[in-house]
């Protein structure tokens, strides 16, 4: 889950520290009060965390202090048996908390990790104030001394990451349903984030490995460390530090900072491409002119006659024609360069509840060696579904 600047530059200038230094009717950023939190101790820093927080609304989920010997007990002393993952941000372990009667994640972050103490603590007031079930819930966390802990509700089947990119010869490939139901999910919890959470939040780090999945395939997103409150009233983005993962992060982002709802929708497509495909964003593994996914993808989108070709070949042709060519349109149109052309995530949730809920009859079927050039109605019609706004 590391993350790190996605293009050269690494310096916000004084201007850009002004704009994002301000949210929605003046308030300061997550960023800002996550460095002044992490300057406190014990008690003191529970209590700014508790008032910072109804300073931007209010909590919407109990979120607990844990000690670090509690931490201990629930992981058999951070047992290795009980490992689940780790990164450059530090080790996951699955553990059982008495005290909530819980299965549990518990995420002990490394001192000089890639997610450091402001990401942190930005984390804990951004999961405090965000209440969906496409969002993972954050069950409390550990700021005892120097340790750096969160604990979250424990999310059976890993991340998408692991079932569709990193999947065995000994696992099933994912089918069609399943990819479209995570595909909807996801968009959801999206859509929640830029629509319903006050004030309005960028996700900023959208990607396969953030979205993890329960003992149904239900989707939720997950590490909020780098997500930024939106622009201000009248304003259409933010300026920032470019921050974020290689090959996700929108062009405009990438090359300007310029930070807004749109580039959380850019990299919604390119993990919706990954979903169709089942090719990563960015594979040395392939030939050089299929690494880049986006780079393969876009003169495949401008021939409907090879769109058949663009599905994941361990799907064996098992997937709706129709459907695929819809699910194909709704990523083009996240993909489109410029912003203002990307629909809105409300319209993309609309687009794949249709696709998630859509049973498969065996006519629609591809089979495994068609190539189909129908159905360009399917794509003209979703493709219209962003054009409604400005």
């Amino acid at each position: 889950m590391g993350c790190f600047p996605c293009c050269k530059s690494e310096a916000e200038s004084s201007s850009s520290n002004a704009s994002a230094g301000k949210i929605s009717k003046g308030r300061r950023t997550f960023k800002s009060l996550a460095s002044v939190m992490s300057h406190k101790t014990g008690s003191s820093r529970q209590r700014r965390i508790d008032a910072e927080i109804r300073k931007y609304g209010s909590a919407k989920n109990d979120v607990k202090v844990f000690t670090y010997a509690q931490l201990a007990e629930a992981t058999n002393n951070y047992n290795s048996d009980c490992l689940v993952g780790e990164g450059g941000f530090g080790n996951v372990y699955k553990g059982f908390l008495k005290s909530v009667d819980q299965t549990v994640a518990v995420k002990v972050l490394n001192r000089e990790g890639a997610q450091g103490t402001r990401e942190f603590f930005a984390e804990i007031l951004m999961l405090s104030m965000v209440q969906h079930p496409n969002l993972v819930k954050l069950v409390g966390y550990c700021a005892e001394d120097q340790h750096r802990i969160l604990v979250y509700e424990f999310m059976s089947n890993g991340s998408l990451e692991n079932h569709l990119l990193d999947i065995g010869a000994d696992k099933e490939p994912m089918d069609w349903k399943n990819r479209m139901k995570i595909a909807e999910g996801a968009a959801r919890g999206l859509e929640y984030l830029h629509n319903g959470a006050d004030p309005a939040i960028i996700y900023r780090d959208f990607k396969s490995s953030n979205i993890l999945l329960d003992e149904n395939f239900n989707p939720k997103l997950s590490d909020f460390g780098l997500a930024k409150i939106g622009p201000k009233e009248g304003e259409e983005h933010v300026a920032t530090r470019v921050m974020g993962t290689f090959g996700y992060c929108a062009p405009e982002y990438a090359a300007s900072g310029q930070l807004s709802t749109k580039s959380d929708i850019y990299s919604f497509g390119v993990v919706l491409l990954e979903i169709i495909t089942g090719r990563r964003v960015f594979d040395t593994a392939r030939g050089t002119e299929e690494q880049n996914l986006i780079d393969w993808a876009q003169p495949l989108f401008k021939d409907r006659t090879k769109f058949t070709l663009m599905a994941d070949p361990l799907l064996k042709g098992q997937f709706p024609v129709k459907g695929l060519f819809q699910a194909l349109a709704v990523a083009a149109m996240c993909l489109q360069e410029e912003p203002d052309t990307r629909p809105y995530m409300d319209d993309v949730v609309t687009a794949l509840a249709h696709l998630a809920v859509h049973r498969v009859e065996e006519k629609d079927i591809a089979g495994e060696s068609v190539i189909c050039a129908g159905h360009v109605e399917s794509f003209r019609a979703i493709s219209s579904a962003g054009s409604g706004r400005t």
